[in-house]
């Protein structure tokens, strides 16, 4: 492995794993403070990415992506208001049963409005070509600002949680809820704010990534079942966990689609001896990258196993 690849690798492996932790960071908060898995997160974040294509070309990518976020938090929030609050009184099934209906609604809706096809979502001007280049290989810009968001956006929820009154009612609300109400705190419309809130995380997530990616109706169902895995491997209701299992899987996956060799030539490079009578030797000569899409499913299925609490999470449940 040499010092390009690995440099290339790695940055890959860090912008899309910052992106990854857009996604879950929304889906950890609304889970630790509210306690529900919403199965259609990933929809919000493929309306942000539509809604910035639309804004885009009327007023430009650098009002749309505040915007885009604006309007997406404020449908998850209306959601929450009219539908998901009705339904909390009976339990976490239908909870979890109304946002998968709403995740087949969205996507309807979507393709209804904005068809079946990929959309034109470009690149504005200023994040278009390289940022840098190193060891020959050009990094791209679009890529970059993904990185800095992330990071803007990471800073901004831990500053919103831990230094700002709002953040302290929003986290007593979650451990003593009776206790905030009766001090004066209309907790339903807390619990509303932080659904949209997560909702618009993801709703940006989508305005950064939809164009630096792909803009087209399967782009939710793409990245929904690694989320879930980047949630679950971080620790349910760990933001930091988020954070950390973002970036692993990120790298790991970055470094395996880039790899050409066989299993059988990594098991001896480590000095495994592997030979045609080994069991399930035609497995082993399937590429790295042939088998770098159930990786993140393997690295779940070891931390359910050694530590089923996840890398960071502190639930015993």
């Amino acid at each position: 492995m040499n010092v390009e690849f690995f440099a290339i690798s790695l940055l890959n492996g860090v912008s899309y794993g910052l992106l990854l932790f857009m996604l879950s960071s929304g889906l950890t908060l609304i889970f630790s403070m509210m306690g529900v898995l919403n199965f259609a997160h990933t929809s919000f974040y493929m309306l942000g990415a539509y809604i910035a294509y639309t804004l885009s070309g009327i007023i430009g990518f650098w009002p749309a992506l505040f915007i885009a976020p604006i309007l997406v938090g404020a449908l998850g929030a209306g959601f929450e208001r009219y539908s998901l609050r009705r339904v909390h009184k009976f339990g976490h099934v239908p909870e979890l049963l109304v946002t998968f209906g709403l995740s087949f609604l969205i996507l309807e809706i979507v393709q209804l409005v904005w068809g079946r096809s990929t959309v034109p979502y470009g690149l504005p001007p200023l994040l278009q070509g390289p940022l840098f280049t190193i060891y020959g290989t050009q990094f791209p810009r679009s890529r970059s600002f993904i990185m800095l968001v992330a990071m803007v956006m990471l800073v901004s929820v831990w500053l919103l949680l831990t230094r700002t009154r709002v953040g302290l009612v929003i986290q007593a609300a979650l451990k003593n809820p009776e206790m905030v109400e009766a001090l004066g705190h209309n907790v339903p419309r807390v619990f509303m704010l932080v659904f949209g809130g997560g909702c618009a995380l993801a709703g940006l997530a989508g305005v950064v990534g939809g164009n630096t990616y792909v803009t087209e109706p399967a782009m939710a169902g793409s990245v929904g079942s690694i989320i879930f895995v980047v949630v679950v491997v971080g620790g349910l209701g760990s933001l930091a966990g988020a954070f950390l299992a973002s970036l692993l899987i990120g790298i790991i996956q970055t470094f395996a689609v880039a790899m050409d060799q066989s299993m059988a030539t990594g098991l001896k490079a480590l000095g495994m001896t592997v030979g045609e009578g080994t069991f399930g030797y035609p497995l082993l000569n399937l590429t790295i990258s042939q088998v770098a899409p159930i990786l993140p499913y393997l690295f779940l299925v070891l931390i359910l196993i050694f530590r089923p609490k996840g890398l960071l999470g502190t639930r015993s449940d």
